[in-house]
């Protein structure tokens, strides 16, 4: 039998920024796809896994002030929309950052985080938050 948390290990894109490209067209997905959207059949067999930079800017965010059951604890936070370098956009909390700092546009970067702890079993879930950019240097 898996357990839950072997369960997500497995998961190759929860520990790391695992998308697809086409290499009909050149689009990127996370997650990742069997199948472009745009090309279709003629991409069957194109999809190549490709690991995503982590890298992106703030398309658009929201302050969570009543969160849902068990992320009652982390409220007030803020969750947005990251574009990624390479393309897709993923939507993801933001940390390491006070939340009237956060602003649209911002250089963000992925990091490792825990996402929350299941009471019940003690399984403790980890996955990918994005953080601001201190130096733009550092990009």
């Amino acid at each position: 039998m898996t357990t839950v948390p072997r369960f997500w290990r497995e998961i190759p894109q929860r520990y790391n920024l695992i998308g697809t490209k086409c290499k009909v067209c050149g689009r990127v997905y996370f997650p990742p796809r069997e199948v472009c959207p745009y090309c279709r059949r003629k991409s069957l067999e194109n999809m190549e896994k490709i690991k995503l930079s982590g890298k992106g800017t703030l398309y658009s965010y929201t302050i969570i002030h009543t969160p849902p059951s068990k992320f009652e604890g982390q409220a007030p936070y803020a969750v947005g929309i990251v574009e990624l370098e390479e393309g897709p956009r993923i939507t993801s909390q933001i940390v390491d950052c006070e939340l009237d700092k956060i602003k649209i546009g911002m250089k963000v970067e992925a990091v490792f985080r825990k996402i929350q702890e299941d009471g019940d079993t003690g399984a403790i879930y980890y996955g990918f938050k994005f953080k601001p950019v201190e130096n733009e240097s550092e990009r």
